[in-house]
């Protein structure tokens, strides 16, 4: 590897996803142009080999085991401690790049350097566009969201505003927040708003990192003409049906558990206690309301509802109103 500063350090975190790794370091190498680039993989504690394939398929990559699955936010901070390049770019391992993504990446951010992050245009692999740019959470955001609202009128300029159903997604605009799954960071705004808060260990911490570089000065854009196929699947627009199995309660306990450390960090308690009743509320009503029904699929809507309200106290709890974030890994 060349001592001469790389353009771009490429931070991948890992947890179980060897497969999918593996290709999305084959295309990583594939498409990135001229750029010169460092590759580093945080590896979670995986079962399933990822560690040991990129030592053997990939040994340019600087590995770093964790003995434990320190989440997204912590890992990638590990990965920032040996980052080089001039700009940052996180990668889910499910994401692969386009042609392109990477050099048009690095040529925007030199072109702008007001920006301290920038993101991408997430398609799946069938090429359906994927919400790739949003507005921060807010009590009406998350109604508009709970309520359904927000995918009954997509197209409404107000109704549609949480993911921006309403605008051309061919149109770069200046955004609140990108998703994690791709995104380019000046090094400068890094250093100015400081890395993840670890106290996320999963959701929220590419809210509240946006956040940040906003209040440090910088801007964040969307750029629809940079592309990352994302086989992760577009986020859940409202909570109409869960299925509340055991892996399904537990990550619905961690969603409200790094809602409630967000809010409370940037609204304060009462931000933090209106959440968690506006949520326990709206469940709380569905669930009375579907109870009354003798029609299974509603019964099975109350059950799920009132598994959300008890959840939600749970959290509630487990972060002492949103001050404190449990031990690691969650």
């Amino acid at each position: 590897m060349s001592d001469s500063q790389p353009d771009v350090s490429i931070v991948v975190v890992s947890f179980n996803t060897r497969d999918c790794l593996r290709e999305c370091l084959n295309t990583l190498a594939a498409q990135a142009g001229g750029v010169s680039y460092e590759t580093i993989v945080v590896d979670n504690a995986s079962k399933d080999g990822s560690a040991e394939m990129i030592e053997k398929e990939f040994p340019e990559a600087k590995l770093i085991r964790s003995d434990v699955n320190l989440g997204f936010a912590a890992a990638n901070n590990r990965g920032f401690e040996f980052a080089r390049g001039r700009y940052i770019v996180l990668l889910n391992s499910d994401a692969f790049l386009k042609p392109g993504a990477l050099p048009l990446s690095v040529e925007k951010m030199d072109a702008n350097p007001g920006v301290g992050l920038a993101g991408a245009r997430l398609i799946g692999r069938d090429g359906e566009w994927q919400p790739s740019a949003r507005m921060f959470p807010s009590f009406t955001n998350d109604f508009l969201l709970m309520s359904g609202l927000s995918t009954k009128y997509s197209k409404s300029k107000l109704f549609g505003r949480v993911d921006r159903t309403w605008a051309d997604p061919n149109a770069a605009a200046e955004v609140d927040w990108v998703p994690g799954a791709y995104s380019i960071i000046r090094r400068e705004a890094l250093q100015k708003a400081g890395c993840f808060d670890e106290r996320f260990f999963l959701y929220f911490e590419e809210v509240d990192l946006c956040r940040r570089i906003k209040a440090a000065g910088y801007s964040l854009w969307y750029w629809p003409d940079i592309v990352v196929v994302h086989i992760g699947g577009e986020s859940s627009k409202t909570v109409s049906h869960l299925s509340m199995s055991k892996s399904g309660s537990q990550l619905t306990l961690w969603r409200m558990r790094a809602e409630l450390l967000y809010y409370r960090k940037h609204h304060g308690l009462t931000g933090a206690w209106l959440a968690k009743e506006l949520e326990s509320m709206w469940h709380g009503l569905r669930a009375s309301k579907n109870a009354k029904s003798p029609d299974p699929e509603r019964q099975a809507k109350a059950k799920d509802s009132g598994m959300i309200v008890s959840l939600m106290k749970q959290a509630w709890k487990d972060t002492s109103g949103g001050q404190v974030s449990p031990p690691r890994p969650w």
